[in-house]
């Protein structure tokens, strides 16, 4: 009998644990419809695994020692040949105690960064949600973020962008909030924050933006250094105009923010209307002469291609092939060294006052940047002359509507990119397009003017784009557009110019081969593919053309100690553009040589008027000394036979 109960009983039990599903005494869909019970019940069940799970790691995880600040690794950039050019990794930091940091700038960067700093939790779940919604979908995870978990990536964590570091930073978070004062935490953060400039700390930061220590940043220039934390390539506002209306335009909501908080008073705010101007930026002696340029325009190339940003970069742990090659660089500074020591003589003669020389060396055959000449030393003059828009093109734009006419006279003749392109007409002047001709290689503006308005100064432009210049660098659409108001980079310019070479086929200019991060390789380099920017018909009528122009320049085959066939543009004594221009391409390099003069604070280009005496043309005689210079020594070739042909203009 006591047996027989013990089943029933067990029997009650087992009917009690089982689920009703379907359910028992219900018909059509409410037999498949959960009770309330039920579902509270596994509601209940799944909240009380969920709490067990968060409690049980929340206790096993450690609060790891902090970064050693002297074991971060460096980012190294190496030469075309894989030899190293330059590391850069010191990391440029100075620990403050948080009384020696203003409470205006306390302030400042908790309004700008985490205005319930002293409240909150330590973490923003809203937050780390978007983040790891945002790395599922390979987007970044900035923002939501609140000023302890900065601190804690910035001190026990890597940048890495990943599911598991996110969810390690939420719990981090939470323990060291709990465990360790508001105040400490703050100091911390602001010891650890990248603010750019390669300053990592407020202190080092107030040195690189004002030259002070922290202790005496006041409200104004405070809330200047919490606007650069949300970015520094973004809001440093000494790198582009861009970067200074946004640096601006924060640094106002930031003072204003704190009128909003509560943390300033209107009155105090009302005295802040100047905007706290940072001196200009300083780069580390390792960068002198041209290395920094080099550096500028390859991590300008890397951040375009991989989203790599300048904080991570100075994270270290990147290797960067580049495709510059000490000797050519080494070559073009020479030149323009010597070409400045023989033809200027700025203490004599204030016309060669302020001349700067800014230069691009590439490989036609597949865009790679060789070399740069960025200006005189990188440390000393921050503007990187070989990669800046700002200087006319005057004359040197010039092949560019001439090839916009010819594309309109050819009706557009051209191959599929895929297929091979036919052998090029034998170069000629084709219709109306044949006074172009004449004026290209003996300067005359007024039928490229009216060139310009007959095709179109759409299609010039499209065409100057297709081949390699930026949009953002060509001028407004203007009569005297076709005579080079556009302000294209010398990098750019040289890129251009090898279509005409190239059969009409442009390549991007590059100059990072391969990156690497702790040995893994990073998507998104190698060599470009050519695209069509031009027939090659028109490619090869325009190249003629430049070949005289070339001969005008610097003497034809038989003048020269040694045969270097060039296709050229160039200024001429007839441009009245604050510039003088020389882009001289061969099969091996196309090189290009600006010169203009330029003075502090102020935005106008000086006139070349008497640069390098009366018989410099405008200064325009000079840039294509620089190219022979240069040229002679990097392509070396043999004497010109003296029975050679030679086809005149």
């Amino acid at each position: 009998m006591g047996r027989g109960k013990s089943r029933k009983e067990a029997d009650r039990k087992t009917r009690r644990l089982r689920i009703d599903l379907p359910r028992r005494g219900r018909r059509g869909w409410r037999r498949w419809t959960p009770s309330w019970k039920l579902v509270s019940g596994l509601f209940l069940l799944f909240a009380g695994a969920l709490a067990g799970l968060f409690t049980v790691v929340y206790i096993r995880v450690e609060i790891p020692d902090p970064h050693d600040s002297a074991r971060r690794q460096a980012t190294v950039y190496y030469w075309a040949d894989g030899s190293r050019m330059v590391s850069i990794g010191d990391v440029n930091r100075q620990d403050v105690k948080l009384s020696q940091v203003p409470d205006s700038v306390q302030r400042a960067v908790i309004a700008a960064e985490n205005e319930d700093f002293y409240t909150d939790s330590g973490v923003s779940v809203t937050g780390i949600g978007r983040a790891v919604v945002n790395i599922a979908k390979g987007k970044e995870t900035q923002g939501g973020s609140t000023l302890t978990q900065q601190y804690v990536k910035n001190t026990y964590l890597s940048q890495d962008q990943t599911v598991q570091r996110k969810i390690k930073e939420l719990f981090l978070s939470l323990k060291i909030s709990n465990q360790r004062p508001k105040t400490e935490i703050l100091e911390g953060y602001l010891n650890t924050s990248w603010f750019g400039r390669d300053a990592y700390g407020v202190q080092a930061a107030s040195y690189a933006y004002y030259g002070v220590p922290a202790a005496e940043l006041n409200p104004s220039q405070g809330a200047l250094l919490a606007a650069v934390l949300k970015g520094a390539e973004s809001f440093d506002p000494s790198l582009s105009a861009a970067n200074h209306q946004r640096a601006e335009d924060r640094w106002s909501w930031i003072l204003d923010r704190q009128v909003d908080t509560g943390s300033m008073s209107a009155e105090e705010r009302a005295k802040y209307t100047e905007f706290p101007e940072p001196k200009p930026p300083v780069k580390p002696t390792s960068q002198a002469g041209q290395t920094g340029y080099l550096v500028d325009i390859a991590n300008k190339y890397l951040k375009s291609r991989s989203g790599i940003t300048d904080k991570q970069l100075a994270g270290g742990g990147y290797s960067i092939h580049t495709t510059f090659e000490k000797d050519k660089v080494a070559a073009l500074t020479k030149a323009v060294e010597q070409v400045r020591a023989d033809r200027l003589d700025p203490k004599n003669r204030a016309e060669d006052q302020y001349v700067q020389v800014g230069a691009a060396s590439i490989r036609p055959t597949d865009g790679a940047i060789v070399a740069v000449y960025g200006g005189s030393d990188a440390i000393e003059h921050f503007t990187n002359n070989a990669d800046t828009s700002g200087v006319p093109a005057a004359s040197a734009f010039k092949p560019f509507v001439y090839a916009a006419a010819l594309e309109e006279e050819l009706d557009g003749a051209e191959p599929p990119a895929e297929s091979p392109a036919p052998e090029p007409l034998k170069p000629r002047a084709v219709g109306a397009a044949g006074a172009l001709r004449t004026a290209l290689v003996f300067p005359d503006h007024a039928p490229f003017v009216e060139a310009g308005k007959k095709v179109g100064l759409e299609k010039v432009k499209d065409l100057a784009v297709a081949s390699g210049l930026r949009e953002e660098s060509m001028a407004k659409l203007e009569p005297t557009f076709s005579i080079g108001t556009s302000t294209p980079s010398a990098v750019r310019l040289a890129s251009a110019y090898t279509t005409f070479i190239n059969k009409g086929l442009a390549t991007e200019p590059y100059s990072v081969a391969k990156v690497e991060r702790n040995g893994a390789a990073v998507d998104g380099f190698g060599r470009p593919k050519p695209r069509r920017a031009m027939s090659p018909d028109t490619a090869a009528i325009v190249g003629a053309a430049l070949r005289h122009v070339g001969w005008n320049a610097i003497g034809s085959p038989t003048d020269q100690r040694t045969y270097v066939p060039s296709w050229a543009g160039k200024t001429g004594p007839n441009d009245r553009m604050n510039s003088a221009w020389f882009i001289g391409t061969t099969p091996e390099l196309s090189t290009s040589v600006a010169m203009f003069r330029t003075k502090p604070d102020v935005t106008q280009l000086l006139p070349m008027q008497g640069v390098g005496g009366p018989d410099s043309e405008r200064g325009s005689a000079l840039p294509p000394l620089i190219w022979k210079a240069y040229t002679e020594v990097v392509v070396p070739a043999p004497p010109y036979p003296a029975d050679a042909p030679v086809e005149r203009p």
